[in-house]
């Protein structure tokens, strides 16, 4: 038998040459060669941590130590040990006994810096690495450390300058080429990002870090099939890599593949019960596959592990909604408050507008948006050149052009531009769903470009390219929308309409096209935006629809008799204090019911559970299931009376109950989406159907519940006035916007 010196000599050359078998069966003879020699179960244990048997490493390392306890090689790598198994405290102790034994040690300074890192400690890691490097300045792996702690502390620019060290030393140290890729997507570079990334994978083609780096850059590039690709090489290189089913969840999300997400989401928080960002990713699929309550379970659970994740707060708020949770989002209403005034979470906008009456608060809350999600300052690409083109050109940006309600709304708007005078290009970033309405789209414009494949930068190097001389935006805030184009100024005018109801509050969009109805002049210091106001409404509706004749009530799942109230807004936007003026107007007209679109199964147990708290049977709560938009209008003709809702109006679903020929009653708040029916109802030329207040709402509604000769004069009136009311007339309200164009380019 060979004699121990030789036999660790042998053991040391197959474990450095990458053969672990034979390292570990040489390691094994010399334990039982010299049992009381630390070296061989030290480095037996070391091979253990790379095939991943950290139990048995940290189990090894023990004995190691108990025979030299104050061996710093072997307390450095078990702490290295503890780190990978996230017992970041132990770890940390045993890299500071290694440093009292040895207080040169500078890859365990390093190791150190980069534990102290993962206990949210930035500075002292910092100040740790720092000793390394006065020590050893050239020291690449140190430099590395460096650049990772300096860039979570939002240093990027020295953040940037120790991985070039780095690198000017070691131009193919993966570990850099990685850390600095992810840096350059932070600092919206993501070509060069991902050109160090694949540098990366170049030198080292198993590194499953820079694999899911790799997918990270390309979903930022919106190259998602390649994004997907990586996780999924990430992901066979390492099987119970948490991280990449997270991010794999989150691509697969964008997607709109929600089953796949959340399996995804399920695989990361089984490896990492305290994941927290895959427990809000799982959350947000719960939420699309319509599963709310699971959703809000989620989220809660996102908030108890780490209670001041940005985002989960937001998803919190709106699964409550959904549910009709009305004491949860009691609960919430102030906790959104204070957030938002504190600039704390990332409070999604849209949300907020379910919860507070006020333009000033949405305005705080879009600005935390803008600047906690938005892709920060960027260099303009319009720098004030003049066209001078014989017809305007108009950019219309949208996630909606197929079947939508958006679409539906604007369609007609769109056919009606005089394109004398406007050229029009389409710009969208939705699917393709082949329906009548997307041909009909795709006819109504000069140009329609499908721009789903092209990141934000792209798009708007297109537009600059293009010329364009206004940019439209029709999303916002809200799902599928591209806002931050715009962040890149690609046109001399940026305006947003439609879509989302509120301020983008930005400093990259000029106008927001409105009127006085909704944003009287007392409120226009709480927009971002310059006010344009048209001179009718902001309402614009397709009038091309047939309304076809009525199903029975029996068909509709009505009763034969007795006055219909009706909402079919969304159930979230149905409040406590609404509620309950409701139920008191079927507990005063008899025999009326509430007719209310379905939901999910939990809001509409729950609204069911709230009319019976206020004594009012059950089953007078009546539920329309999903249709068609066809048979959608046809069966509002059915409806008596719409009842609509306080924050949050009916906007499409005002105009749609009205070009049914079903009156609406509408009480206004103070902020843009609680006076959008009050606009609508006034371009309808039915002022009357607009409450001053609660009170004077429940009295109107109960007067014409009352008094059916005066509910007919009102649909009377609807019914002839139709097709002449201002509301309906497409053409006299796309003049109008034109003029708008033409006074916003004028002023540019």
């Amino acid at each position: 038998m060979m004699n121990p010196d030789g036999l660790l000599k042998q053991a040391l050359a197959f474990h450095q040459t990458g053969n672990l078998g034979d390292a570990e069966r040489l390691y094994l003879q010399l334990m039982r060669a010299v049992p009381l020699d630390p070296t061989a179960p030290h480095l037996l244990g070391v091979v253990r941590a790379q095939q991943g048997r950290n139990s048995e490493a940290l189990e090894l390392m023990g004995k190691a130590l108990k025979l030299r306890p104050n061996a710093p090689e072997v307390l450095s790598n078990y702490g290295n040990v503890l780190k990978t198994e996230g017992r970041f405290a132990e770890a940390l102790a045993s890299y500071d006994k290694a440093l009292a034994a040895k207080p040169d040690y500078v890859a365990t300074l390093a190791k150190r810096a980069m534990v102290l890192r993962d206990l949210g400690r930035l500075e002292a890691g910092l100040e740790s690495v720092g000793r390394a490097l006065a020590i050893q300045p050239d020291f690449v792996e140190a430099l590395n450390t460096s650049g990772v702690i300096l860039a979570e502390l939002k240093r990027g620019d020295e953040a940037l300058a120790s991985y070039d060290r780095a690198l000017a030393l070691a131009p193919n140290f993966p570990d850099s080429l990685n850390n600095r890729a992810l840096l350059l997507k932070e600092l919206k570079r993501p070509e060069d990002a991902l050109a160090d990334v694949e540098r990366a994978l170049t030198v080292h083609g198993g590194f499953a870090e820079a694999w899911n780096n790799r997918g990270i850059i390309l979903f930022d590039l919106k190259r998602m099939g390649d994004a997907l690709d990586s996780y999924d090489r990430a992901l066979d290189l390492r099987p119970n890599y948490a991280e990449a089913f997270n991010n794999r969840a989150v691509a697969l999300w964008s997607l709109k593949r929600f089953a796949e997400s959340l399996a995804d989401c399920d695989r990361a928080v089984a490896l990492r019960p305290g994941f927290a960002d895959a427990h809000y990713n799982r959350g947000n699929a719960l939420a699309e596959l319509n599963r709310p309550e699971e959703a809000a379970a989620a989220y809660e659970q996102v908030l108890t592990l780490a209670p001041d994740h940005p985002s989960a707060l937001s998803g919190l708020a709106n699964a409550a909604l959904t549910i009709g949770d009305w004491k949860r989002t009691a609960e919430l209403a102030p906790r959104l408050k204070a957030d938002v005034l504190a600039g704390k979470s990332v409070i999604q906008p849209f949300v907020l507008m379910g919860y507070h009456d006020d333009n000033e608060l949405q305005l705080r809350c879009s600005q935390n948006y803008v600047r906690q999600a938005g892709p920060g300052p960027l260099p303009p690409l319009w720098t004030g050149e003049r066209y001078g083109h014989d017809r305007i050109r108009v950019a219309y940006l949208s996630a909606d052009f197929h079947q939508h309600v958006t679409a539906a709304l604007t369609v007609e708007m769109f056919e009606c531009h005089d394109r004398t005078r406007f050229e029009t290009i389409a710009v969208s970033f939705g699917p393709d769903d082949n329906s009548a309405m997307r041909r009909r789209l795709l006819g109504a414009f000069d140009s329609f470009v499908d721009a789903r494949q092209q990141n934000d930068r792209e798009v708007a190097q297109m537009l600059r390219e293009w010329e364009i001389d206004i940019a439209v935006d029709l999303g916002g805030h809200t799902s599928g929308a591209r806002p931050w184009v715009l962040a890149h100024r690609p046109a001399p005018v940026q305006a947003k309409y439609m879509g989302f109801p509120g301020t983008s509050g930005s400093d990259f969009v000029d106008y927001i096209v409105t009127d006085r109805m909704v944003v009287p002049p007392d409120q226009d210091r709480f927009f971002s935006e310059k006010i344009t106001a048209l001179p009718t409404t902001l309402w614009v509706t397709d009038t091309k629809r047939d309304v076809p004749a009525p199903p029975s009530r029996v068909e509709a799942g009505l009763p034969e008799s007795g006055f219909i109230f009706c909402c079919f807004n969304h159930n979230w936007k149905i409040t406590p204090p609404l509620f309950d003026i409701w139920m008191r107007l079927l507990t005063d007209v008899d025999g009326s019911v509430l007719w209310l679109l379905e939901g999910n199964a939990s809001i509409r147990d729950n609204l069911r559970r709230h009319a019976v708290a206020r004594g009012v049977a059950p089953d007078r709560l009546i539920f329309a299931g999903r249709t068609t938009p066809e048979a959608h209008l046809a069966r509002q003709q059915l409806a008596d009376l719409f009842l609509d809702t306080l924050p949050y109006n009916a906007h499409t679903t005002a105009s749609d109950a009205l070009w049914a020929g079903l009156p609406l009653l509408t009480v206004p708040g103070r902020s843009f989406p609680a006076r959008v029916a009050a606009s609508i109802l006034q371009a309808a030329q039915l002022p009357e159907l607009i409450a001053d207040n609660f009170g004077a709402y429940e009295a109107q509604a109960l007067s014409l519940a009352r008094d059916p000769a005066a509910l007919k004069t009102i649909r009377d009136k609807l019914t002839a006035t139709r097709t002449t009311m201002p509301l309906f007339d497409t053409a006299r309200f796309t003049r109008e916007l034109e003029a708008a164009y033409i006074a916003m380019l004028e002023a540019a």
